[in-house]
């Protein structure tokens, strides 16, 4: 049977913070802190640690792509929204005469504010319109 080689006292200077950590998260694991740092300098010192680094960040930056394109699928709904609104806006709206169209101008700040506090209690609330929108339509041709 292989005998085991007796393991070596090596003496370390740390941070008070870092000691701290380390007896925290002994602790909280129920191990030794001695055990605890032998396995983070074996996992610091170990050749596939540049390996898995990669891999983690391989992993974010994954992350981070599906993000963004949820973004971009959440302006182009935001866009395309717009654009049928305001088409179907100034096909069905009609011109108004110039009296009336005083009025209106008049009545615009108000108008807006009313619109302002609208969005608001509809973003504040939601569902949203990118929750409601299907990712499977299919593009027309």
């Amino acid at each position: 049977m292989a005998s085991r080689l007796k393991k070596r006292k090596f003496t370390v200077y740390l941070d008070p913070e870092v000691e701290k950590s380390l007896a925290d998260f002994a602790a909280r694991r129920d191990r030794s802190q001695s055990m605890i740092a032998e396995a983070a300098i074996a996992s610091f010192l170990s050749p596939d640690d540049a390996e898995r680094r990669e891999a983690i960040i391989a992993k974010r930056l994954d992350q981070l792509d599906r993000r963004l394109t949820r973004v971009e699928r959440d302006v182009g709904i935001s866009v395309e929204t717009m654009v049928v609104f305001i088409r179907f806006w100034l096909a069905t709206t009609p011109a108004l005469p110039e009296p009336a169209a005083k009025a209106a101008r008049a009545k615009v700040g108000e108008r807006y504010e009313a619109f302002i506090t609208a969005l608001g209690r509809r973003l504040a609330q939601g569902p949203k319109l990118r929750q409601e929108v299907s990712e499977d339509v299919q593009e027309a041709d």
